[in-house]
C-alpha cells in the first residue's frame, strides 16, 4: 500500500465525522504526508491521475488565466461550478510562480526559503485555494518542497496537488529530495466512502464525485 493509499485507509478507519455545507465527511486534522521520489512513482503508477489535464491546468494557472472557458477548451471541466471567472483562486497566485522558479534556478541559495503564498484573506472569492503555501528549499544541492494545505479532498484534490507539486519541482534544475504536505484538514466525503473502500480493494476504475 503506497503512502497515499495509507492516508485514505487512515481516514476511513480513524477519521471523525462532521457535517458541512458540502455534505458529510470523515476527516483527520493536522496530518503530514512526506513523499520521496520512489513514493511518487508508486502513487503515479498505482492511481489513475489525469496527468495531461493537470499539466495543462498548471500551465494555465501559471499564465494567470482566470476565464473558466479557457480551462473547458483544454478539456478541464471541474471549474465550471465557479462561474465564468475564477476570482481570487489559483491563477491569481500561480502567475507569480514562473518568476519564482526563475529566481530559484538563478540563485540556488541554500540559506534562502523560496515561498509562494496562495489565498490571501479578506478578498472576494468563489473558490479560495485549498493549497495555501508552497516552500522550496535547497539542502546539499537537492530540492526539498514543503506545502501547507488548509483543506484537502483526499479523493480528488490531494492527488491533483501532489502531481502539481511534482510538476513544479520538475521546473527547478535540482534533484528532488522530497515533497512534504502538511494537511490541516484531510477528508473523504460520505458519497465517496464506499468507492474509496473499493479503490483500496484493488478497483482502479473507481470514479469519485466532486462535492462543491
Amino acid at each position: 500500500m503506497n503512502k497515499y493509499y495509507m492516508i485514505l485507509d487512515k481516514i476511513l478507519t480513524q477519521g471523525k465525522t462532521q457535517n458541512n455545507k458540502k455534505g458529510k465527511i470523515k476527516y483527520l486534522l493536522n496530518e503530514q504526508l512526506s513523499l520521496f521520489p520512489a513514493d511518487l512513482l508508486d502513487i503515479f503508477e498505482g492511481y489513475n491521475i489525469a496527468r495531461k489535464k493537470l499539466r495543462q491546468e498548471l500551465q494555465l494557472f501559471m499564465k494567470g488565466e482566470r476565464v473558466v472557458e479557457k480551462y473547458r477548451e483544454a478539456g478541464i471541466s471541474w471549474w465550471d461550478y465557479c462561474g465564468s471567472i475564477l476570482i481570487n483562486s489559483y491563477p491569481t497566485y500561480f502567475k507569480k510562480l514562473p518568476l519564482l522558479i526563475e529566481k530559484i534556478n538563478r540563485e540556488k541559495r541554500n540559506s534562502k526559503n523560496y515561498v509562494l503564498f496562495l489565498g490571501e484573506t479578506g478578498a472576494e472569492s468563489n473558490q479560495a485555494p485549498c493549497l495555501s503555501l508552497v516552500q522550496f528549499q535547497i539542502e546539499e544541492s537537492e530540492l526539498v518542497v514543503s506545502a501547507y494545505q488548509r483543506s484537502s479532498d483526499a479523493n480528488l484534490g490531494l492527488p491533483a496537488d501532489i502531481y502539481h507539486l511534482y510538476l513544479m519541482s520538475r521546473q527547478i534544475d535540482l534533484r528532488l529530495k522530497s515533497i512534504t504536505l502538511n494537511l490541516g484538514n484531510v477528508h473523504i466525503y460520505e458519497n465517496n466512502v464506499e468507492k474509496t473502500f473499493a479503490l483500496l480493494s484493488g478497483n482502479e476504475s473507481v470514479r469519485f464525485e466532486l462535492n462543491v
